[in-house]
């Protein structure tokens, strides 16, 4: 009786030990992404286009890049030292297009994704802020890349063309 418990233990614990290693090997690791990672966050805007990672004048991180065609940036908040950012924000605008404020304050009342509001010089810029405090994992933020997209063409389409 003795030898078929410690035999059960031994297979028990060999399969517990393989399935550790299957996991470890395996490449879907479900890594949270958050907004001290502006390397990981440029490696899924390269996804969509064009992106490049570059800093601002106080050392804080930022992502010029394109998507849909349109030049865009994002930008990190809550930095501490150029790092340990909690949110970013989209940012992209149209210049030499007016825009009504009726027009603007429809799209802010339709839709979901994306805010629009006219500059100084009454352009309409359209932004989406993202927490990323506690992270995402990979999916959520390439999903959050194709709600962008879509607000960016459709702000164009249903907006900025008219």
């Amino acid at each position: 009786m003795k030898s078929i418990l410690s035999k059960l233990m031994v297979a028990s614990l060999l399969t517990y030990c393989a399935q550790g290693i299957a996991l470890a090997d395996s490449p879907v690791v479900n890594i949270l992404i958050d907004a001290s990672m502006p390397e990981k966050i440029v490696e899924v805007a390269k996804g969509f286009g064009s992106a490049e990672l570059s800093k601002d004048q106080d050392g804080d991180p930022y992502i010029s890049g394109r998507i849909e065609g349109k030049k865009y940036q994002i930008s990190f908040f809550g930095c501490t030292g150029g790092s340990k950012c909690h949110d970013i924000r989209f940012l992209t605008g149209w210049s030499k297009t007016k825009v009504g404020m009726e027009q603007t304050n429809e799209w802010n009342r339709t839709k979901r994704f994306g805010t629009a509001f006219m500059d100084q010089d009454g352009d309409p810029i359209l932004t989406m802020t993202v927490n990323l405090e506690h992270g995402v994992n990979r999916d959520n933020l390439d999903e959050t890349f194709v709600y962008w997209g879509l607000a960016v063409k459709g702000f164009e389409n249903e907006v900025a063309r008219r």
